[in-house]
């Protein structure tokens, strides 16, 4: 199937062509004509497949084809649960309607609010906005629903778990009853079923993966290392293998900034990104690594749903995330699109906790791999995983996964981005009993 099968308007096929785009991914040819239909959908796919073009270039064909928002009227919602997503879907939207004569803005927390009141006063046709700027706009009357046709919350099950249910229901509460409801999530959990009841009407469903698998395209492996030596040896690994562009996970604020002084004192350029961060510093830090101007970009798992960059080669686990579901996110930063990519874990025998509850998760182990020199002295104990395989190798350095290239055949997509847990970076277990609300939005 290719997108001009789709029934797309002739303006946005050519915008999607000019992006070097021409076969849909799996879940955009089943959920791009649905939304088109105008009925309600529950879709779910993996991190990286395309579940962003899969709602925008359906909704942007609707749109196009009605009257035009006027005077702080918003004909399109997208709800998303960071400034970085809301970002990085403001980009799609903007990409494939510029053929088009429709008015889009973004609107999130962190920046000042009076330059996005005056761009609302006009109206416009798609909003892109995180919950919580989006009730300061509404409570200032900056911005209206009543022509609303459409909403769309993106990564629902991020929502939950960042605590927005509170807020999704009050803006709910200021919505027309009429209106067409997507939901777009990596899974849906039976607590995001439950908020579905009163949202979506008699929605379709499209599930196009396996829940909390990964990808094939991502090369997965672990080095076990002394905790002592992590720094030491990832820095070795950046020389070793020649890495110019590598995504770093950090599972505090805290690490992320200790690391990044670590490695620039090692010659090695990085920056850090995460809630403590500035809303500018953590658009340069984006933007630096983007261009190459940053070789290493430090994060924490504010970034797991939220950054795409074509072709990242490489994403790497400096710690284990504790919530064994953000493992699968974080390492779908990379072998987007059908394009090849690496994921590294530096595991010391403190983490084997959270390495199990992984290799639950996704049902296999994670190959082992000793790298010589660094061999730890507090051995990593067996996973216990009940599937054999990998494991035992020992290298001098590590390899870097080849096909950077490929995957211009498809959709992008956007994937989605992990906020900062809602009382700071240090995961823990998830809870859903009445989480407090997330200040990424505020």
């Amino acid at each position: 199937m290719l997108f001009e099968d789709l029934g797309l308007t002739q303006e946005i096929a050519r915008a999607v062509s000019e992006q070097g785009y021409t076969q849909p991914t799996p879940i955009q040819a089943q959920a791009i004509p649905a939304v088109m239909k105008g009925g309600d959908i529950m879709a779910a796919a993996q991190t990286g497949t395309g579940k962003t073009a899969g709602f925008t270039l359906p909704l942007l064909h609707r749109l196009s084809g009605g009257e035009r928002a006027r005077n702080t009227q918003v004909r399109a919602l997208v709800l998303t649960p960071t400034r970085e997503l809301a970002a990085q879907v403001f980009d799609n939207v903007q990409s494939y309607s510029k053929y088009l004569p429709l008015r889009h803005a973004v609107v999130f927390g962190g920046v000042k609010i009076n330059p996005q009141i005056s761009r609302l006063r006009g109206g416009t046709d798609i909003l892109v906005a995180t919950p919580g700027r989006l009730l300061d706009l509404h409570g200032q009357g900056a911005v209206r629903f009543d022509k609303l046709e459409a909403l769309v919350l993106d990564e629902a099950d991020r929502m939950l778990d960042m605590g927005f249910i509170h807020d999704i229901k009050r803006i709910l509460k200021i919505l027309p009853a009429k209106r067409q409801n997507l939901l777009f999530s990596a899974t849906f959990s039976p607590e995001i079923r439950q908020l579905a009841k009163g949202l979506v009407k008699d929605p379709l469903e499209i599930d196009v993966s396996p829940r909390n698998t990964t990808t094939e395209t991502v090369r997965q492996k672990l080095h076990p290392v002394d905790k002592a030596r992590k720094q030491k040896l990832l820095s070795h690994l950046i020389r070793e293998n020649n890495w110019h562009q590598a995504l770093v996970f950090s599972r505090t604020k805290h690490g992320a900034n200790k690391l990044v002084k670590q490695l620039e004192a090692d010659n090695i350029r990085a920056a850090a990104i995460h809630g403590n961060k500035s809303q500018n510093a953590r658009t340069k830090a984006l933007a630096d690594f983007k261009n190459g101007k940053v070789q290493i970009l430090v994060a924490t798992d504010i970034a797991a749903r939220g950054i795409d960059i074509d072709q990242l080669p490489q994403v790497v686990n400096f710690d284990l995330p504790n919530v064994p579901e953000d493992y699968v996110h974080r390492i779908g930063r990379t072998g987007r699109a059908g394009a090849r990519g690496q994921a590294v874990s530096l595991v010391s025998a403190d983490e084997i906790k959270q390495l199990r509850d992984i290799e639950r998760l996704i049902n296999k182990p994670v190959p082992r791999e000793e790298i010589e020199g660094f061999e730890p002295s507090h051995a990593l104990p067996e996973s216990g995983n009940p599937r054999r395989g990998g494991g035992g190798q020992k290298r001098s350095g590590g390899g870097q996964a080849r096909g950077n290239g490929q995957g211009r055949g498809q959709n992008r997509g956007n994937g989605q981005n992990r906020g900062d847990t809602p009382r700071g970076d240090a995961q823990r277990p998830r809870r859903r009993r009445r989480p407090a609300r997330s200040t990424e939005s505020a």
